[in-house]
């Protein structure tokens, strides 16, 4: 450990693993290290004895349960979608072939008190129950437009700049209303809150366009959504990426302590203290709980994991994602709903795993601010609740280069890990990432 590096990193979650295999790609000399035993982080995949560990100190699980090697649970569930930017740096750098993945059965949304399924194509959405009838016309040429635009031609523009011009301007230039906004807004773009709507447009216009992108190739693939999902959980994309971190000569050591960011003079990163022992280098990253007095608290995020013995009575899949929109529930954020089962080899034959996600709202029980999502998902053999802080960094660490990462958030996609990723490498690097093809070796 008592050498030069380019960059040290600190935690294996998957933004920090992202890091570590693109920096190593790019020729950089990188130590990784984490406090735990195990991969992943925050973002880690448990068996049995560990979630119990985690959650129910001192105790162990009831043996009708099944197996420890039978289950992979995840900290923080969340489903790729095809076409997002995660999966183009899983292909680009050639990571895909660490791993294999499942299509996610049915994606859907609760709208009134009932679930549908979210539409997978705009030809669907305008015959679904969830865009009424006096608004079909309209949402058509919503999708219209977005599916004409054309940055460089202004005839395309219709009068908008979706650079400027807010969320909130482009449904009323539509004319589409509050029950066609929330399923653009929430069931296609998956936007958490209603804060979207006083943003550029860009952000949700592109998020719309990637949904439908994604579920085109879902259809092709004869797929009913466009969500999928690595087998064996969540905690192999961040092993992934730090084999590709070792193919480059990354060096990685588990079950290290940190004891000390050893700083210069003028205050910026000189060193990682272990023990008696000081790695150097130029660049520090790391997550929030390496650098807690660096970082500002911006709010919780209320998680559930329910073990069920039966699918979710509305789903009846092996797998499902539904949403929750705050408009639904009477709270300002969305509620999401993942389900998982033997298919994505999570848990035993038998048992489904079910997470609930949101951001808190109140200080009293977390259970009573997802009560209306554990009312879907039928009768629940385990439940373990956390209640997290959410971070963000004090700085953007050019000043200091030590650069800190986001805390995940409780949205069901990974899309904002990977804006992560981009702005963390552009603060590092002082250029936007670009996803080159690497050449598999052998």
């Amino acid at each position: 450990m008592d050498e030069e590096y380019d960059v040290i990193i600190l935690g294996t979650g998957l933004t920090e693993c992202m890091l570590s295999g693109i920096l190593a790609v790019e020729g950089k000399k990188v130590l990784h290290i984490d406090r735990n035993d195990f991969y992943g982080g925050e973002c880690a995949s448990l068996n049995l004895t560990q979630l119990y560990q985690r959650f129910r100190p001192g105790t162990t699980p009831p043996t009708e349960l099944g197996r420890d090697r039978d289950y992979n649970i995840d900290l923080i569930p969340k489903f790729l979608m095809e076409g997002e930017g995660l999966v183009k740096v899983l292909v680009y750098t050639d990571v895909i072939r660490y791993l294999e993945f499942n299509a996610i059965a049915t994606s859907m949304v609760l709208c009134q008190g009932s679930i549908y399924k979210v539409p997978s194509t705009a030809a669907e959405a305008l015959s679904s129950s969830l865009v009424g009838l006096m608004q079909k016309p309209r949402a058509r040429t919503f999708f219209n437009f977005l599916k004409n635009w054309n940055q460089d031609d202004p005839k395309t523009h219709e009068g908008l700049d979706l650079n400027r011009d807010s969320m909130a301007k482009v449904y009323a230039y539509f004319s589409l209303n509050e029950d066609t906004q929330e399923f653009i807004g929430h069931a296609m773009a998956l936007h958490l809150d209603d804060k979207y709507k006083e943003r550029p447009a860009r952000e949700t216009c592109d998020r719309v366009i990637m949904y439908a992108n994604s579920a085109a190739r879902a259809m092709e693939g004869k797929r009913d959504s466009p969500y999928i999902y690595p087998l064996y959980g969540l905690g192999d994309l961040p092993q992934a990426f730090a084999r590709l971190s070792a193919v480059y000569a990354g060096t990685f050591m588990l079950n290290t302590p940190v004891d000390e960011i050893v700083c210069a003079d003028d205050g910026s990163f000189a060193g990682v203290r272990s023990g008696d022992q000081v790695a150097r280098a130029k660049i520090v990253i790391g997550d929030p709980s390496y650098f807690q007095d660096r970082v500002r608290k911006t709010g919780r995020v209320i998680r559930a994991i329910c073990l069920l013995r039966s699918p979710i009575p509305s789903a009846k899949a092996d797998s499902a994602q539904i949403i929750l929109p705050q408009r639904q529930t009477g709270r300002e954020h969305d509620i999401y709903i993942t389900c998982l089962s033997e298919a994505q080899k999570i848990c035993p034959k038998g048992c489904w795993i079910a997470s609930v996600s949101t951001i808190a709202e109140t200080t009293g029980d977390a259970k009573n601010e997802i009560a209306a999502a554990l009312k879907l998902l039928g009768p629940i053999e385990q439940i373990f609740v956390s209640d997290s802080d959410v971070f963000e960094p004090l700085a953007d660490g050019t000043k200091n280069s030590v650069f800190v990462s986001r805390s995940y958030d409780a949205t069901s996609h990974f899309e904002t890990v990977y804006e992560d990723v981009k702005d963390l490498y552009r603060r590092i690097t002082g250029k936007d990432l670009v996803l080159q093809k690497r050449q598999p070796t052998a």
